[in-house]
């Protein structure tokens, strides 16, 4: 009869991952890896979670355009409204009736 193959011996210690394994110099490495995390999370937030942040730079010139024509049209309303009020004022003193003026000359 044929012997039965002796099992493996137990591990009496079980290996721990690489990454638990002692570092020398491990505040260095947190320190590091803290200041990717960093830099990762401004340059998230300055150009979006896309790839390709050198392609979403195109966007600014619109942006900068669109407030410039928002301060446009702003000022235009301004200028209408300042406009028709000075209108107002002149009817209510009587200038500018049609090119005459009411007062009478002696």
């Amino acid at each position: 009869m044929s012997t039965p193959s002796p099992a493996p011996p137990a591990d009496p210690e079980p290996q721990l991952p690489e990454a638990f394994h002692y570092t020398p110099n491990e505040e260095k490495y947190v320190l590091q890896a803290d200041a990717l995390r960093h830099r990762q999370l401004r340059s998230a937030l300055l150009y979006g979670s896309s790839r390709y942040w050198r392609r979403r730079q195109q966007v600014w010139p619109a942006v900068i355009g669109g407030l410039i024509l928002v301060a446009l049209i702003c000022g235009v309303i301004a200028l209408v409204g300042a406009f028709g009020k000075q209108q107002e004022v002149n009817s209510e003193r009587g200038w500018g009736m049609n090119g005459q003026e009411t007062s009478a000359r002696p």
